[in-house]
Order: C-alpha cells, then sequence, then structure tokens
C-alpha cells in the first residue's frame, strides 16, 4: 500500500483520488521524463495530431468542431506570445520536425540582412479560414458524425429513469 503503514494505507489511497483524480487508463505512464521522451520521438503522423490548432468562433460554430490539425495555406491569427497579431496571415510551411509552423509576414533579419521565418507553435495561433480539400471534409464529416452518435450518451431523461 502506498501509506506509511499498512493499516493507514486506505486512507492515504483514497486521499489521493480525492486530491489528484483517479488514473484512468493504466496503460499509460504519468512520469514527465516518459512523456517528453515519447513526444520528441514521435513519428509523423502523430506529430500531424500534435500540430493542432484552434478553429475561430465562427468556424466552430459552422463546423461543430473545437481543433483540427494545421494545414499549410491555412489563414491563421497568432493570439499569444511575442508576436501576436491582429490580423490573419497565410501558413506557409507545417515543421512537423521541429513542431512549429511559418507564418507569412513573421520573420526577423540576420545580420547579412537576409529574412528567417520564426517558428510559431498551433497552439498559439487560432484558424481563421480553413484549405479545405477532400481529406479534410471527409475528417469533418467523420469528427460531427462522432459527435452525433454521442449526442445522447450519458443523458437521463424522465423516460429511462422511470423505467
Amino acid at each position: 500500500s502506498s501509506g506509511i503503514n499498512a493499516e493507514y494505507g486506505a486512507v492515504f489511497d483514497n486521499l489521493f483520488v480525492l486530491v489528484f483524480g483517479m488514473k484512468l487508463n493504466k496503460h499509460v505512464s504519468s512520469s514527465r521524463r516518459k512523456s517528453r521522451k515519447r513526444y520528441f520521438n514521435s513519428p509523423a503522423h502523430i506529430r500531424r495530431r500534435l500540430l493542432s490548432a484552434a478553429l475561430s468562433k465562427e468556424l466552430r460554430l459552422k463546423y461543430k468542431v473545437r481543433s483540427l490539425p494545421i494545414h499549410k495555406g491555412d489563414e491563421v491569427q497568432i493570439v499569444r506570445g511575442e508576436k501576436k497579431e491582429s490580423t490573419a496571415a497565410k501558413v506557409t510551411r507545417v515543421f512537423r520536425k521541429k513542431f512549429v509552423i511559418h507564418i507569412e509576414r513573421v520573420h526577423r533579419t540576420t545580420n547579412s540582412g537576409s529574412y528567417v521565418n520564426i517558428g510559431i507553435h498551433p497552439s498559439n495561433v487560432v484558424i481563421h479560414k480553413l484549405k479545405l480539400n477532400r481529406e479534410r471534409k471527409e475528417l469533418l464529416e467523420r469528427k460531427l458524425a462522432g459527435k452525433m452518435t454521442g449526442a445522447d450518451k450519458g443523458k437521463y431523461t424522465e423516460e429511462t429513469i422511470d423505467a
């Protein structure tokens, strides 16, 4: 048991559950070290999902989706950090290897006078305009279908309580 003495073990276990909540999946580690290792060594198809950005309020209402993996050609607005802007600009590159995206007009000059793009993490941007292709439309449809099937999940009505 996790307590100091065996008789107090159950008390400490219950206190842990009350304070920290229950660990939902025993196959997923809580270790910071392992989480960071998996994040930085993740393959490209998982990095795609990790490089997701929130949708603007208008797009959220339109598609009933909160966030999507970012694509080259999306119009985004930087909402956090030093480079925060009020205007939207296009994504010029999704750099999966470095976990950043490059955006038009977000660059700095080097000592030699050339321009270098500044990497922005997708969590710091909001998507204002989607570049829709066939795969992306299918993804939006799948996400919406999943929401519709789970709409009544966990909801109790008077009929279900009486039965």
